[in-house]
């Protein structure tokens, strides 16, 4: 059983590589491996999409690395390779990104990416640190996660999904802010699971054994 977690050089990867390699560990779900190869997506049986800083920048530096892109379409769509992204990682589903310029997603799950505006306008953006899960709706990958759980999350962009039931969970940060969303074998969340103790550990622990 290989996971393998998408090195396309934005992001620190060492605290998610860590947390998955503990949780493979424990759970027993084999070897975790970091890697930019297409090779190396096309044969996983899961795959982690880490992002961190600006969408555009991700994106780009995605479709910078030959074959990268091509290779996480053949494994997630065609394939139906369970799928995790996590903060870019997960907004880089949507269809487009507004921050900065329109900027194109993967097309995974409808939607488009805009700047948080908290009704309360006291509210600091970014949004940044733990804030309480509300879970909308169960999944595999939610087993043993409940409302009122704490998430860490750094962002000022959130994904507003077309379909609601591809929003799995929110938390409130003067108003709705979108958590985690997911459909059939793909599933993102915009709090990085990695440093978010018991809750974020259990969604790493509960991935690593999903079969969609």
């Amino acid at each position: 059983m290989l996971t393998t977690i998408v090195d396309y050089e934005s992001g620190n990867l060492h605290s998610a590589q860590k947390a998955f390699e503990r949780m493979a560990a424990e759970t027993g779900a084999g070897e975790v491996l970091v890697s930019a190869r297409p090779e190396d997506v096309v044969r996983a049986d899961r795959i982690v999409l880490p992002g961190d800083g600006a969408f555009p920048a991700c994106a780009r530096a995605l479709r910078a690395q030959s074959g990268l892109f091509e290779a996480l379409e053949e494994a997630v769509i065609g394939k139906g390779r369970p799928f995790f992204g996590i903060c870019v990682g997960m907004q880089m589903l949507a269809d487009l990104s507004h921050e900065y310029a329109p900027t194109p997603g993967f097309g995974w799950i409808g939607g488009e990416v805009d700047k948080i505006a908290p009704s309360d306008t006291s509210l600091k953006i970014p949004h940044m640190g733990w804030n309480d899960l509300v879970i909308d709706r169960p999944h595999p990958v939610l087993s043993g996660v409940q409302t009122g759980e704490h998430a860490y999350f750094v962002h000022s962009y959130q994904l507003h999904v077309r379909e609601q039931s591809h929003l799995l969970a929110h938390c409130d940060y003067g108003g709705r802010i979108t958590a985690i969303v997911g459909r059939e074998n793909i599933i993102g969340t915009q709090f990085h699971p990695e440093k978010s103790q018991r809750a974020g550990l259990r969604m790493i622990a509960n991935f690593l054994a999903w079969a969609p």
